[in-house]
């Protein structure tokens, strides 16, 4: 623990003379990056980018005392921190020129939007364009540590910290509030950077912002906050020194409030002359010749000074005329990291071993993660009313607390993004969270975590940073929940591209999916349908299974026949295929009984990524097909799969597929009465099979 002593010597100690030098190094450096993009505006300006032009001396002041192993969360405008933490600027122009050797993502996405994993520099997990979303993971991040340390998962020689840096203007955004909730509430080793600069594009602070984020911080109690000259490298410094000292300590959450001006454009496609009128006013703040002025003060030199900007100067334009001719990227690379490869590409273990005890799907689910967590002590399960008070409004996650303590299956806030953006942070330190969003009506507040950070973390990373995290989500409809307690999702999650998405329809594989989503190094979506949990509608004893062994994984993209038609009727052309999943899979069971022997059921198990060969061999094999779906048919998943029918097996049809749905209405009403004319049901079912058997 740092004393209060050693605390006050950070804060009034000089700052010694190999860091100034470095630091003044580095700032000419960024300018000169600025200078020589605005004076190329012709080119560079083919890709949008920011520069960190107002910003240099507080983001060198943060990145320059960053260790290995440290994170940091830099946002559009820091490329000083880029130069801080070691970067070179010939790197950072691969990136401005989306170039194939652009370290960061290989040409996929905007100038300073890093990612970074070496071992000589702070980690920098995949940052998007979002405004603010980096304060969710980045909490993640912190999170991540403290719970690795307290396991005696992660001893770095100097505590890690992780530092989120972000704009005044992003503060507004509502789920910056669910970071700072969490960062006090467990008392997180998080450092938020602010960077005020007075705008957000054309809106300017006082037309758009009650207060400042310093203001906003003080409301989180145990957030201590700093407001700083961000245009004076010393006093940025030394606050930056005492709060990396403090956290590094006491490990507890800081707010840094910086103010700063804004001198270059806010980005190169929105220009400031276009609508500011305060240009003149930010001039005289600038860093760059305070800093300057500060450093002849302190016995430099103007011969010494001048050099450095002159050498820096020559060094950027010579590192752009390289980057200029480096390769782009070649068409065949848009192809690479979309997925990281997961262990789990059969099904092992036995999933009926002899003995076992038939057990419900919400029970195997439960021996699924019990398993995973003994196994693994990295592992951890969090969401709403999982803990063990409880554990879970299906007691899903049942004694779950009891056996592992509360640090490792804990209850959070109502915050379905934190739940969902946080498992990105989280999975880039090694832990592997297991999250629940408590119902699928509620996941669309972690939506924008779930599509901006979660998905696109392995691809935009260029394969550096998989996001490995396993999100439960209850569906469905069952016993008059109402308009927010039954709905199906699943189409707008099988448009989300680089997650995946199961949902296993019984008890062997609920445990066999579950154990391949912890095991996949990718985010997987498990969606576990309210109504099979225990059986008890009529007609879903099937979704009770014997207990799968410990060792059993369902390979994720799978489907399975969950019933066969005979043979005799497929070559009498008398049969039907059933294209379902989830609760569509014992609709289809109790409807076929009117035609025995004479309808194949694939259970698709997997939304995405979809089973195409399944599907299509069945529909070649039958000439009938009937899509079985909760959701309301417009617009969804299971209408991509009638066109993939149509499209690889239109010449084995008999008749047009056909697909059974609810009714498409916006909600699913609370009456039971409307519930059931609403939702598909296995007289439904019949009727749609006996339609298409008369082709």
């Amino acid at each position: 623990m740092a004393t209060a002593t050693e605390k006050r010597n950070v804060k009034t100690s000089a700052i010694e003379k190999n860091i100034l030098e470095s630091a003044w190094r580095k700032m000419c450096s960024a300018r000169a990056m600025s200078d020589l993009y605005e004076a190329n505006k012709e080119v560079t300006a083919k890709y949008v980018h920011a520069s960190s032009r107002g910003h240099e001396a507080i983001q060198l002041a943060a990145s320059m005392q960053l260790n290995a192993d440290d994170f940091v969360f830099p946002y559009y405008r820091d490329d000083s921190i880029l130069l801080g933490i070691g970067m070179e600027p010939y790197e950072l122009m691969l990136q401005l020129l989306a170039k194939k050797d652009d370290p960061f993502s290989g040409g996929r996405t905007y100038y300073s939007h890093p990612s970074l994993r070496r071992d000589d520099m702070p980690k920098i997990p995949h940052n998007s364009s979002a405004t603010g979303m980096q304060a969710i993971p980045s909490a993640g991040v912190a999170m991540g540590i403290q719970y690795m340390e307290r396991k005696g998962l992660r001893n770095p020689k100097v505590p890690s910290v992780c530092i989120c840096s972000i704009g005044d203007a992003a503060m507004t955004e509502g789920e910056i509030s669910e970071a700072l909730q969490m960062a006090a509430l467990k008392q997180l080793p998080l450092i938020f950077l602010v960077q005020d600069n007075e705008w957000d594009i054309s809106a300017s602070a006082d037309e758009v912002r009650a207060n400042d984020s310093a203001w906003y911080a003080r409301g989180f109690k145990g957030l201590e906050v700093r407001s700083i000259d961000g245009t004076d490298f010393e006093e940025s410094w030394n606050t930056m020194a005492e709060v990396l000292v403090t956290v590094r300590s006491e490990r507890r959450p800081f707010l840094v409030h910086a103010k700063v001006p804004l001198l270059g454009h806010h980005t190169s496609g929105v220009r400031k002359e276009w609508y500011r009128d305060d240009l003149e006013e930010h001039e005289k703040r600038d860093p760059l010749p305070r800093f300057r002025n500060y450093l002849l003060e302190n016995g430099w030199s103007e011969t010494d000074l001048d050099a450095v900007m002159d050498e820096a100067t020559k060094t950027v334009a010579t590192d752009y005329d390289r980057a200029l001719e480096a390769d782009d990227p070649k068409p065949e690379d848009l192809f690479t990291n979309d997925f990281a490869p997961t262990p789990i590409t059969e099904e092992r273990g036995t999933r009926h071993p002899a003995g076992a005890e038939t057990t419900l799907m919400v029970d195997c689910a439960l021996f699924a993660v019990q398993e995973i967590m003994e196994d693994h002590p990295e592992a951890l399960l969090y969401g709403q009313d999982v803990g063990g008070r409880l554990g879970g409004v299906f007691r899903e996650a049942a004694t779950l607390a009891k056996k592992f303590g509360d640090d490792r299956v804990f209850n959070t806030p109502i915050m379905e993004a934190f739940i969902i953006g946080s498992t990105v942070g989280m999975a880039a330190t090694g832990a592997r969270p297991i999250v629940e969003v408590q119902f699928a009506d509620y996941i669309w507040p972690g939506l924008n975590q779930l599509f901006t950070e979660l998905s696109r973390s392995y691809y935009l990373s260029d394969g550096k940073w998989p996001a490995s995290a396993v999100i439960r989500v209850p569906i469905g409809a069952y016993g008059s929940g109402g308009p927010y307690h039954s709905s199906s999702v699943e189409s707008v999650l099988a448009n989300i591209r680089g997650i995946k998405v199961v949902y296993p329809s019984n008890g062997a594989d609920m445990k066999g999916l579950m154990k391949a989503a912890y095991y996949d190094p990718n985010p997987v979506v498990v969606l576990e349908h309210k109504g099979l949990y225990w059986s008890k509608i009529k007609g879903t004893a099937g979704a009770k299974s014997p207990l799968p062994d410990r060792d059993y994984a369902v390979p994720i993209g799978v489907a399975r026949v969950a019933q066969e038609a005979d043979e005799a009727a497929v070559a009498n052309g008398e049969s039907i295929a059933v294209i379902t999943y989830g609760m569509g899979v014992y609709w289809a069971m109790t409807a076929s009984k009117q035609w025995p022997g004479k309808v194949e059921i694939l259970d698709l198990r997997t939304i995405s990524p979809l089973d195409e060969d399944s599907i299509a061999a069945s529909a070649k094999k039958h000439g009938r097909v009937l899509v079985v779906t909760e959701e309301p048919s417009g617009c969804t998943f299971a209408k991509s799969i009638a066109g993939m029918i149509q499209e690889r097996a239109f010449e084995h049809l008999d008749a047009p597929v056909r697909i059974l749905a609810a009714e498409d209405l916006p909600a699913i009403p609370l009456n039971s009465t409307l519930e059931e004319a609403m939702i598909p049901n296995a007289e439904k079912v019949g009727e749609a099979i006996e339609s298409l058997m008369k082709y």
